[in-house]
């Protein structure tokens, strides 16, 4: 047998908080006012995202959970399905992500795999990947491409 082993990196950068640019922090400050409005009875986990447009809209949404789970869904995806519903040809330029847990602000928050297959088909339907943010209180991750974030992804190319 004549196996390869290969390793995945994914790059990012950490930039602290008074790095961050007004555009940014407005973002962030979005998602925040999200979080707290979200529909978290369930796991008192609240998450919010703001998406910037190319049109110079944001969009921004919170969890929404449901008693019926999975019935409920994520930020990121109530919020790139609305984008794409009330602006299909505006593309998504960058993706804010905050979340609370019952005790704290999360300082590092990651979209789930659903979210992720999202954010990948996103780009493809706008043939252009878009930065994420992933925002705690003292650092941001940022990850320029989004589809980084789901490596071996499934685009539908193969459909």
């Amino acid at each position: 047998m004549n196996c390869q082993k290969k390793t995945i990196e994914i790059p990012y950068t950490v930039i602290a908080r008074k790095e961050m640019s007004e555009e940014l922090l407005k973002l962030e400050q979005k998602a925040i006012e999200m979080a707290q409005l979200a529909y978290a009875k369930y796991s008192n986990f609240r998450v919010g995202v703001a998406l910037q447009l190319s049109n110079g809209e944001v969009v921004s949404a919170s969890n929404q959970e449901n008693a019926a789970y999975p019935s409920g869904l994520c930020a990121e995806r109530t919020a790139l399905f609305y984008a794409g519903a009330k602006y299909p040809d505006a593309k998504i330029l960058k993706l804010v992500l905050v979340a609370y847990s019952p005790k704290e602000r999360v300082e590092v928050i990651s979209p789930c795999g659903a979210c992720r297959q999202v954010m990948l088909e996103t780009s493809v339907r706008q043939n252009q990947p878009y930065e994420v943010y992933l925002c705690g209180e003292k650092n941001t991750i940022v990850i320029e491409d989004n589809r980084l974030m789901l490596p071996f992804g499934f685009d539908g190319s193969d459909l």
